[in-house]
């Protein structure tokens, strides 16, 4: 039996959609002060962000979990319907990735132990003489290395780089103020314990959620609309406002 060509369209067109909705997005991101576990789940403000996203986005399909961020970053690379979030935009970074909105702004300081008046930096070459933890692939380590810092020590989660901090294995880690309190209170130390010595200007940038190059471009379309329909809500600050930290 033959089909007529708007049945056959239309049978087309159902297997297609069937066919992308078959397609389910992997979230990834790394535990910080705006993602982490809570009761097994990942949560967190930039987590509800994501969900709220997708959800209105239609694509309905979709899972969050918690990486090490070098683990994360590499599935976005070489993985489709991968989201990464929240990561840096630089210009190395542009060509790599399917950008959705900015989520947040960040920006990177020093922080030493308090009580060390022999480490001084007053400016990036200062630093140059100092031990620094850093997360392995994250901006913070690709923007030392390209400035020809030389004394990196790389971990694979934030945890590991200020328990390195805490035991002086590193002399400094470049963290956010808003992190370096979470792991504070989660090491039960006294956040005034940490010397803010200076800032990464050039590191001051937008976080951002984006896909591997490999999904599909439908995806990223609907994607970014849904975000800037967020934002002009005024969801987007809700949702990163609303939500305490663990």
């Amino acid at each position: 039996m033959r089909l007529r060509p708007t049945i056959w369209f239309a049978l087309l067109l159902a297997m297609t959609c069937a066919s992308s909705q078959a397609e389910s997005i992997k979230a990834v991101t790394e535990k910080t002060s705006y993602s982490y576990l809570q009761e097994g789940q990942v949560a967190g403000p930039a987590g509800r962000v994501v969900e709220a996203m997708l959800q209105r986005a239609g694509l309905n399909d979709y899972s969050l979990t918690l990486y090490p961020w070098a683990r994360a970053y590499d599935m976005a690379l070489q993985q489709p319907n991968v989201l990464i979030y929240l990561i840096a935009r630089t210009p190395e970074r542009e060509p790599l990735f399917k950008w959705v909105g900015e989520v947040t702004h960040i920006d990177y300081h020093f922080y030493k132990l308090r009580g060390q008046p022999d480490i001084r930096v007053h400016s990036l070459t200062d630093a140059k003489h100092y031990s620094i933890g850093v997360l392995r692939a994250d901006v913070r380590q690709q923007y030392l290395q390209a400035e020809g810092f030389t004394k990196l020590v790389s971990a694979a989660d934030n945890r590991e780089n200020f328990k390195r901090l805490l035991n002086r294995q590193v002399l400094l880690v470049p963290m956010s103020e808003r992190d370096a309190m979470l792991l504070c209170a989660e090491a039960g130390v006294d956040f005034a314990s940490l010397e803010r010595i200076y800032t990464l200007d050039a590191l001051s940038s937008g976080l951002y959620m984006a896909y591997s190059n490999s999904t599909d471009d439908e995806t990223v379309t609907r994607s970014r609309a849904a975000f800037a329909s967020l934002k002009a809500e005024g969801l987007l600050t809700k949702l990163m406002n609303d939500q305490p930290g663990p």
